[in-house]
């Protein structure tokens, strides 16, 4: 069977064209059942996420034609699909899989959202039934190469979004974040992802402040937190140990004047700040201030830039990982091509061992001296196991075919330096 991983990603199509192509839990579900049916495919997963689709199959030598399938399951034309579409089969498969999985092939190079990904279209394959035991041992592949890529390189280590840059300037300053409060203004798609990442550091308490508190409640709900106006920033501040805002005003919303009001009140307990907006909402004075630590998007930026040439430098270590895994994988390929081989040679020479073993039995149950019975054994099993073999190499030899000669003798004299058969 050959294994095949064909769809598209932010690479190939946009992102109108990605979303039409994304299967939710349901869909990709029934998408599953469809595939099941598909003739040719043996088995089969899907992934689907915001920045890319693609199947991954187990077919026979004919390829089916993935495109007019997924054209037909998310009721597009053919024709919209044919020049954005990437297909790899056999041992590129597999390493694409591996670079997807090690977040090589990901729009922010290593994040690890996708690795839980292609773990979740994994179980879902599997509880469809569609894995079978090749594609299954395939993916256990993948996620041992996608830990190692995540243990044993820096890929993950530095931050590479505005968003988690932010919080990683933070944990710089607190110990630990646990203990920490946090007000974030602004109630966008950038302060959303900073709520994500506080709240997997476990922050104490997140509020979040809007000019329309009622989203600020909803975003602030999503992560354990509490939402306020931004008439309520005065005392909110005072609270703070963490501040980060991004919003569209056209002018600072935090001014120096409240700020130093807030410090007197936390008795110049330090404050970490971070201006993610442009134009900004924090006044740059606030950055002279004493117990205030306050970024911009350009130092965050800054940071970013020598983080992506860290992540490269660390791509470059995972792509050697993968590139090793594969030549194992085509090892052991190559020596599972082996065992039919030797099941047939073990059948054929059992079964002549057998024949002889009946011809001796049969000898000593009609009293025939037990010496004689098993010399003349041993001399005709030893003949007829040699038979075939003689034959050939005699005419290989006659031949002149020296180099099967050679080959013939590695398998077939025991090397005396190699360690015995257990017994």
């Amino acid at each position: 069977m050959n294994l095949v991983a064909v769809g598209v990603n932010h690479t190939t199509a946009d992102v109108e064209l990605r979303e039409r192509l994304a299967f939710s839990t349901q869909q990709a579900e029934a998408a599953l059942a469809s595939l099941r049916d598909m003739p040719g495919v043996r088995e089969a997963a899907l992934l689907s996420t915001c920045n890319r689709t693609e199947l991954y199959c187990l077919v026979d030598e004919t390829v089916p034609d993935f495109a007019a399938w997924l054209a037909q399951s998310r009721h597009l034309p053919v024709d919209k699909l044919v020049s954005v579409l990437y297909q790899h089969q056999g041992e590129q498969a597999l390493e694409h899989m591996m670079r997807v999985a090690g977040g090589l092939d990901s729009l922010v190079l290593g994040e690890p959202q996708i690795l839980g990904q292609m773990r979740e279209a994994y179980a879902r394959a599997h509880e469809a039934g569609l894995l079978n035991g090749e594609l299954s041992r395939l993916f256990q592949e993948v996620f041992a190469v996608a830990k190692r890529i995540r243990t044993e390189t820096g890929i993950g280590a530095n931050p590479v979004s505005v968003a988690y840059a932010a919080v990683s300037f933070a944990r710089h300053i607190f110990a630990d974040l646990k203990k920490s409060r946090a007000l974030l203004i602004g109630a966008g798609e950038m302060i959303e992802l900073v709520a994500r990442h506080l709240n997997e550091q476990q922050v104490s308490e997140i509020t979040i402040a809007n000019r329309t508190q009622q989203r600020a409640a909803e975003l602030a709900a999503s992560v354990g937190g509490r939402g306020i106006s931004l008439e309520e920033l005065p005392v909110a501040l005072e609270r703070a140990d963490i501040l980060i805002s991004c919003t569209a005003a056209p002018l600072p919303i935090l001014g120096k004047g409240m700020v130093e009001r807030a410090l007197k009140k936390r008795r110049h307990k330090p404050m970490f700040m971070v201006d993610i907006a442009v134009p900004r909402d924090i006044e740059p004075e606030v950055g002279d201030l004493d117990d205030v630590y306050l970024y911009t998007v350009d130092h965050l930026q800054e940071a970013i830039q020598e983080n992506v040439r860290a992540r490269q430098q660390a791509a470059q270590e995972a792509a050697e990982l993968i590139r090793d895994a594969i030549v194992r994988h085509r090892r052991q390929r190559r020596e599972q091509d082996a065992v039919s081989v030797l099941r047939e040679y073990r059948q054929q020479r059992t079964s002549l061992a057998e024949s002889e073993l009946e011809k001796a039995l049969q000898q000593l149950n009609n009293g025939a001296d037990p010496e004689q019975v098993l010399r003349k054994f041993q001399h005709s099993l030893v003949n007829k196991w040699l038979h075939t073999p003689s034959v050939t190499l005699r005419k290989l030899a006659a031949e002149g075919r020296a180099e099967s000669l050679l080959l013939a003798r590695e398998l077939l004299l025991d090397d005396p330096d190699s360690p015995s058969e257990p017994k």
